[in-house]
């Protein structure tokens, strides 16, 4: 999250999505990565997830001056990029559509789908966003995200890790 005029805010996706959030006014924005779209609800890693990555990238916009009426929203990743993750990236489309579409929030742009891994850089103060394909990152980003998703499936929150407010 940043209102910098200056930052530049970079990822790498394949099957994953980047929701790039900015209110045009301020100039204050951000960009989320997540892995699914929701995940068990006492997981330590719970930004890893939709749900709970775009909620946290939202209070902090608003909490850095963003107005909430303002919020527009570019989003990239979602490609399929092995037969194994056929539909995570969809399935991460279609709740970052339904999510942004429940709070209100309109899409401006991106680019979603295809079977290629993308490099994005979105520069929040002034809203532009590029994108490049990652030629020959697909098994890499393929074996981070299976990987990831595999932990975060199997691994449990152990008790005397819970953090109370």
């Amino acid at each position: 999250m940043t209102s910098d005029p200056d930052e530049v805010l970079t990822t790498i996706l394949g099957s994953c999505i980047a929701a790039c959030i900015r209110d045009p006014v301020s100039g204050v924005g951000g960009m989320n990565h997540f892995l699914l779209p929701d995940g068990n609800s006492g997981d330590r890693e719970a930004r890893c997830y939709g749900v709970n990555a775009m909620e946290l990238l939202i209070n902090d916009i608003l909490k850095h001056g963003g107005d909430r009426r303002r919020l527009e929203a570019k989003i990239f990743g979602g490609a399929n990029v092995v037969s194994a993750l056929t539909d995570v990236g969809s399935r991460n489309y279609a709740f970052a559509r339904q999510f942004l579409q429940d709070e209100g929030i309109p899409i401006v742009g991106g680019d979603v789908g295809g079977d290629l891994a993308r490099r994005i850089q979105f520069m929040p103060f002034s809203g532009r966003a590029r994108q490049a394909v990652v030629k020959g990152a697909e098994p890499r980003l393929v074996e981070e995200e299976l990987t990831a998703l595999h932990k975060k499936t199997q691994t449990a929150v152990p008790v005397d890790e819970v953090e109370f407010f």
